[in-house]
């Protein structure tokens, strides 16, 4: 099998990822010069020189051409926010003097058959997918309704991430959230797209359009949005504040939401997380069920106890395709439990009232 044909055939990104990186260094940096540029490239990424200690780099979805785009020296330093040490910071308190925020993020997704991008739970075959986007349509008739049972079960608020495909073709999923007194937050058009790569002309239509269908079919304009795959270009925060958006979750470096700085004026990133994440953490990282319920445990009994010094943010982020497997709902209940059985220790909310809350303690003293 050619090098080629076997990156074509690894399912995992990660692990593609890896696999074009040792073909481009064996094409690109022949010895003896490979050490060389090796060294130049880790010192521009600010990375060890093992490629274990890049991972924060090299998980990225444009990878190998950052690097590249690094040995050249055009190293792009981020301009929306400023370095700030979480344990140097202005104090506040989230309502009823509660140290931490718990929220809930549901994404509900719409694909397409057999074009463009599809979440996979097997390696693609021929269009169309039937396997890969059967499973993923099963979250819209199935497991959402699944997982709804058990958010009425515990009483626990949700902020709905929703392609706005999903409101043209699934409305009665948007209904019963929204009937619930549920935040709808905007997911973008479709998973089977992502903004990054786009022009800023194509990009706003794409904004435009899924904002306009939230607005036309639910009457409110959608104050919060998470780019489908997290993909965004350099303008996506300006068109976002400039389209009327109040938050955005693609931005996952902080334990305390974040101000953006924009064309526009100042936008609030949300934590959103990246790790107590079913998508990548039970399929991108093979996790188990239970092992994701713990994590969630874990993560939550810690950052109680971390939110006695800085007011902290705790999300945790669900696909209607992946926890709503009956499986995989039975250890979501117990970790949703346990967290559901604190309540009174801390804040159980949505992520557009955090947004809210953060907004008014900071509107003085924006960072």
């Amino acid at each position: 099998m050619g090098g080629e044909e076997a990156i074509a055939r690894t399912s995992h990104p990660n692990m593609r990822i890896a696999a074009v990186l040792r073909m481009s260094k064996k094409a690109l940096n022949p010895k003896p010069q490979a050490d060389a540029q090796e060294r130049e490239i880790d010192a521009a990424l600010h990375c060890g020189p093992k490629y274990g200690r890049k991972t924060n780099c090299l998980t990225q979805t444009h990878t190998l051409r950052n690097c590249v785009t690094a040995k050249k020296y055009n190293y792009r330093m981020n301009s929306r926010y400023s370095f700030s040490p979480i344990v140097s910071r202005k104090a506040f308190e989230w309502p009823h003097h509660k140290r931490l925020a718990v929220y809930v993020a549901l994404n509900v997704e719409s694909y397409s058959l057999g074009s463009g991008l599809i979440e996979e739970l097997l390696p693609a075959a021929a269009q169309p997918d039937v396997l890969n986007y059967s499973w993923c349509d099963y979250g819209n008739r199935v497991g959402v309704w699944r997982i709804l049972d058990v958010l009425k079960e515990l009483s626990i608020p949700v902020t709905l991430l929703i392609n706005s495909h999903v409101y043209e073709h699934y409305p009665e999923i948007v209904d019963s959230f929204r009937d619930r007194g549920d935040e709808i937050a905007c997911h973008g058009r479709t998973n089977s797209e992502q903004q990054g790569g786009l022009t800023e002309a194509a990009e706003r239509e794409l904004i435009s359009e899924a904002t306009r269908t939230l607005i036309d079919k639910g009457g409110l304009h959608p104050r919060g949005w998470l780019s489908p795959w997290i993909s965004e270009t350099h303008a996506t925060p300006d068109i976002l504040k400039s389209a009327g958006y109040t938050y955005v979750l693609d931005w996952c470096c902080d334990d305390q939401p974040v101000w953006l700085t924009t064309a526009s004026g100042p936008l609030l990133a949300v934590p959103y997380p990246q790790e107590i994440n079913d998508s990548s953490t039970v399929i991108g990282r093979f996790v188990t069920a239970s092992d994701f319920a713990d994590m969630i445990i874990d993560q939550f009994e810690e950052m109680l106890l971390q939110s006695e010094g800085p007011a902290l943010v705790m999300g945790i982020a669900l696909h209607s395709h992946i926890s709503g497997q009956p499986f995989r709902l039975r250890h979501l209940r117990r970790a949703l439990k346990h967290i559901s059985d604190a309540r009174g220790g801390f804040w159980l909310t949505r992520a557009g009232a955090i947004a809210d809350h953060f907004i008014h303690e900071t509107s003085d003293n924006q960072q």
